[in-house]
């Protein structure tokens, strides 16, 4: 894709905004973001959208989804995963926030590459320690929103909170996210959004 600098923006910052919110920001909010006009977001928006960078829920807000085969600026960088922040692997948590980014080669030279479309989440809870995702662990999560059952994913919460929990889909169309710690509940939840998949833990030690 032929993108500018700031439609690549533009992709980040919905990405961003949809991972830590569930929800992609308004063109006011892009604009003030970016510093220009709401005018001028709108066509930076319509130029995605024409591109196959960005799709739209007709008549909703806050419905713009980066298409599976964008490539977000900071996802591709060489041994980096942008590290959107925590991920809740104990009881959910609200909000994450942070803004950084994790450096392979700081944990294992150079010789590690990373899979397109990709971020990194530092766990914040114990719930997942019987599969070995640990407190304090980095998860490598990949961008998508389909998950099948058993595989461990970052789930965004009817009521907001996002957690990292094992994805089951239950045969009433109800969805269990399974916990890896006897000390802590199954969510069973009616429909959840689901931000990535973990591919891959990390721990230093």
């Amino acid at each position: 894709m032929n993108l500018t600098p700031k439609q690549l923006k533009i992709l980040q910052l919905i990405r961003d905004s949809r991972v830590t919110h569930g929800y992609s920001p308004t063109m006011q909010e892009l604009a003030d973001a970016l510093g220009i006009s709401k005018v001028t977001v709108f066509e930076h928006v319509e130029a995605l959208i024409r591109k196959g960078a960005l799709t739209r829920e007709a008549n909703k807000a806050r419905s713009l989804s980066i298409c599976d085969n964008a490539i977000v600026p900071d996802e591709v960088q060489p041994m980096r995963f942008p590290l959107i922040g925590k991920i809740a692997a104990g009881y959910p948590i609200e909000k994450y926030e942070q803004s950084d980014q994790l450096n392979l080669e700081d944990f294992f030279g150079p010789r590690v590459g990373q899979k397109v479309g990709s971020f990194a989440l530092q766990v914040d809870g114990d719930s997942m320690r019987d599969e070995g995702i640990m407190d304090g662990d980095y998860v490598i999560v990949e961008r998508r929103e389909i998950a099948r059952n058993g595989e461990r994913v970052v789930a965004l919460l009817p009521n907001g909170e996002t957690t990292l929990k094992t994805f089951y889909k239950e045969p009433d169309g109800r969805v269990r996210l399974q916990p890896a710690n006897d000390a802590f509940d199954p969510i069973i939840v009616d429909d959840c959004r689901i931000q990535g998949v973990i591919i891959g833990v990390m721990r230093r030690y």
